[in-house]
């Protein structure tokens, strides 16, 4: 009788524990590989994952993303294929209070990450989280073509320099990285500042919502779909990929629908309140993801999930 040999199963590399994070690992955990998280300070408890019903089936060790022995170490110590970067404080609004820490964890965590892996020589896979709101406010759809935002503000500066620098990497060294640009990611885990779930929680919960600007376009896409494509990114060759629905929809209109599913008159419930409304906010944000559908085409991924669905899977989770 002939034994067969077990695959052995890839380890991946996951830097933050966050929303995003979470719903990575379950998809990459789904095919089989050993996911290893980071995070600052080991916990008892990992919400995030605990929702998911994946934190027994994942490993967490602690990391300080500003040492590069400790990083050396876990890369030595797991030899990951992949890398996720998902560390970062990702607060327009703190970040003006937190310049130092902005900077940190979005751009010279990353840095010391790429710094590594050229050192050592690696092949590994090197994936950087980004946001749309590093390029300029368009009345178009947003491309990889676009500008980059002219802007003040310490986040959206910190990740149009990781921006810049995973693609130096990639074109001067060699290095297998890729930037990620994601709009607006939505899904029941997400912080209830954010105005996706603050208006789905209000209209279940038949209560006030004090919102901002109404006018402003935005992107809404369906977490678990998002990193579904991330996880097919892997398989082909470094570049820049943008992530999103391709949709846009008004802060007006989202609040509407949303409060129209529950059999409500949004207006009803509606408060504006100044303080939300920010100088440099960008009128309109919609991902052009043309060019990430074509690369992923073999993989047939494609976003199904936004505006109406999206909608009623975001209500129908809570």
């Amino acid at each position: 009788m002939v034994k067969m040999k077990l695959k052995k199963k890839d380890n991946i590399l996951i830097v933050g524990s966050g929303v995003l994070g979470a719903y990575l690992a379950k998809e990459l955990k789904n095919n089989k590989n050993n996911i290893i998280i980071t995070t600052r300070q080991l916990k008892k408890k990992y919400n995030n994952f605990k929702k998911l019903n994946i934190q027994s089936k994942v490993k967490f060790v602690k990391l300080d993303i500003l040492n590069k022995i400790q990083i050396k170490k876990i890369i030595e110590k797991f030899n990951p294929i992949s890398i996720y970067y998902f560390a970062g404080q990702s607060s327009i609004i703190k970040s003006y209070k937190d310049i130092k820490g902005t900077v940190d964890s979005n751009y010279i965590g990353a840095k010391n990450f790429l710094t590594i892996i050229k050192e050592k020589n690696l092949k590994t896979k090197f994936f950087k989280s980004n946001s749309g709101y590093i390029f300029k406010n368009n009345k178009n759809k947003i491309n990889l073509k676009c500008k980059f935002a002219d802007t003040q503000n310490p986040y959206v500066k910190a990740q149009i320099n990781a921006y810049k620098i995973v693609k130096s990497f990639r074109e001067n060294f060699k290095i297998n990285s890729y930037n990620i640009v994601f709009f607006n990611i939505e899904s029941p885990l997400r912080n209830k500042n954010f105005i996706f779930l603050k208006a789905c929680l209000a209209a279940k919960n038949k209560r006030k919502i004090y919102v901002g600007n109404l006018k402003i376009i935005r992107d809404f896409s369906w977490a678990p779909e998002i990193m579904k494509g991330l996880s097919y990114a892997n398989k082909i060759k470094p570049c820049d990929l943008i992530f999103g629905s391709g949709r846009g929809m008004s802060i007006r209109e989202l609040i509407k629908k949303i409060f129209k599913y529950e059999k409500l008159n949004y207006s009803k419930f509606i408060k504006i309140n100044r303080e939300f409304f920010r100088k440099e906010e960008a009128k309109i944000m919609i991902s052009d993801i043309s060019l990430t559908i074509k690369k992923l085409k073999k993989y047939n991924w494609k976003p199904k999930i936004y505006r109406d669905k999206l909608i009623k899977k975001m209500l129908n989770s809570l």
